[in-house]
């Protein structure tokens, strides 16, 4: 099987070349695609065509909306979606007041198997291909569009697996949502949260992409982030700090990490101090995270009285610090709750 999405508007050009259809069908084609319109929905497409590109076992549409689920607290919506394979991922949208944010995942389950997130309880099954991460944002811009406006405002890639440990797939992703004529996303509205490979940080500076960059830092030491981010035997928090700079200085764009608060584990002021150690001369801001809990884990969040601690010792030392709003906790959709749990329409 081959999904259309996969293909930018030049490569679908040379598939309805090459099956001897006028090049103007491509750009009807292509518009289809990004209205999250399957082969039926596609009216002004001769048969004769659609049957092509069926034989040819092209798929219009690379993912499916299997359930939604949505939070009595703040009306987040937790997409649970079927791959062409069987296989499940989960993604959130996310209401603001300045629009709609989509997490999207990358990967099927995740290797990297951070102590505190449940993305990575099944291990890797395998990487997203590009259509299945835009498929992703064009089903729930489709599910959620009132008249000609885009639904989808922003894009967080913050779902299950680890972007950089799937990168080709990634940046053509993101290739593919800024395009004209897609969906036309502004690299300025994506962030990509990754724990820290520091060789694609370094090549996605080079490679040209302007996004924003999150860390998922979550220790300001090696020892202590060697407990709950296995990583860290590959990437120390020092490696971390050289290549974000790197970044920052190519891009311009302010770094952003992340700090999930974990009881007795990374939640001291001396805790604190590190942090303010180790980012003292970055651009950056850090997020802090009340750790949701994931009953497999076992890990479990720092209190209320510790956060504004730590937050304030950041502050005052001139890190520029936010708690993030937790949002869909009750429907597991929020930070490190994404899962692949939903299959064969149960829940496991």
């Amino acid at each position: 099987m081959k999904q259309l999405l996969d293909y930018s508007f030049e490569e679908i050009e040379q598939i309805v070349l090459s099956l001897n259809e006028p090049k103007f069908r491509a750009k009807q084609l292509f518009d289809w695609l990004n209205k999250g319109a399957d082969y039926e929905e596609m009216k002004n497409l001769p048969k004769s065509f659609i049957d092509k590109l069926k034989a040819q076992e092209y798929i219009a549409q690379a993912i499916k909306i299997e359930d939604v689920k949505v939070s009595k607290l703040d009306g987040t919506k937790k997409y649970i979606y079927r791959l062409y394979d069987g296989n499940i991922i989960e993604g959130v949208l996310m209401k603001y007041k300045y629009g709609n944010t989509i997490c999207v995942s990358t990967q099927v389950g995740c290797r990297m198997n951070c102590a505190f997130c449940a993305s990575g309880l099944d291990g890797l099954i395998r990487n997203l291909t590009p259509g299945e991460i835009l498929g992703q944002v064009i089903a729930v811009n489709k599910d959620n569009k009132q008249g000609d406006e885009r639904a989808i405002t922003n894009i967080v890639l913050m779902g299950s697996g680890e972007p950089f440990d799937n990168y080709d797939n990634v940046t053509k992703f993101l290739d593919l949502v800024n395009a004209e004529g897609g969906l036309n996303i502004s690299m300025r509205n994506i962030s990509l949260s990754t724990c820290g490979l520091c060789d694609k940080i370094y090549k996605l500076a080079d490679d040209g992409y302007n996004l924003t960059l999150t860390i998922s830092l979550h220790a300001p030491d090696n020892e202590t982030r060697l407990k709950i981010m296995p990583v860290t035997k590959k990437y120390s928090v020092e490696d971390i700090k050289k290549a974000v700079k790197y970044y920052f200085d190519k891009t311009g764009r302010r770094i952003v990490f992340e700090y999930s608060m974990i009881a007795g584990v990374n939640d001291s002021i001396n805790h604190a101090k590190a942090l303010v150690n180790l980012l003292k001369g970055l651009t950056c801001h850090v997020n802090i995270i009340a750790l949701n809990y994931v009953k497999e884990r076992g890990l479990k969040g720092t209190n209320n009285d510790n956060i504004k601690e730590f937050m304030d010792y950041l502050e005052k030392n001139k890190i520029s610090a936010t708690r993030r709003r937790t949002m869909g906790a009750d429907i597991d959709g929020a930070c490190g709750q994404l899962r692949r749990k939903y299959l064969e329409g149960k829940d496991e």
